[in-house]
């Protein structure tokens, strides 16, 4: 079962529907709208395509940020993304994300899943004091 940080992180990301991730391509940051979050075997995971310059910018340099809004409160989450070439990872990423199966196929070699490792996530809002939890 996950721990309380990963669900709630989980759960405000849900809630947002969308969240962005930083990247670094060489010395240029890049941002990404992204919409998928999972829990999987208590990780908490990502997915792209592989053939994505996201997935390339990650090969190189997996230290990623993650931001969103929802309810007057943002989030900013730092973490190192692992790839898994878990197929199960990927095929509950997929049930879970079903309008996503018209672009990927659990292991068809272009759809990677991530898990978030050394997380550091941090919930502010304008009126109460920042929350911080690692998982």
């Amino acid at each position: 079962m996950a721990n309380e940080a990963m669900q709630a992180v989980n759960d405000f990301l849900k809630a947002a529907g969308v969240y962005y991730l930083a990247t670094v391509e060489g010395d240029q940051p890049r941002v990404r709208p992204f919409g998928t979050i999972n829990i999987f075997e208590d990780k908490l995971y990502i997915q792209t395509g592989k053939s994505k310059d996201v997935a390339k910018q990650i090969a190189a340099n997996p230290k990623v940020e993650l931001s969103a809004m929802s309810e007057g409160k943002w989030i900013r989450i730092a973490a190192t993304l692992v790839e898994d070439d878990n197929v199960k990872a990927q095929e509950d990423m997929l049930d879970n994300y079903p309008d996503l199966k018209d672009a990927y196929t659990a292991g068809d070699g272009n759809t990677v899943v991530y898990y978030l490792k050394d997380a550091k996530a941090t919930l502010c809002s304008f009126t109460e004091a920042p929350q911080t939890c690692e998982f």
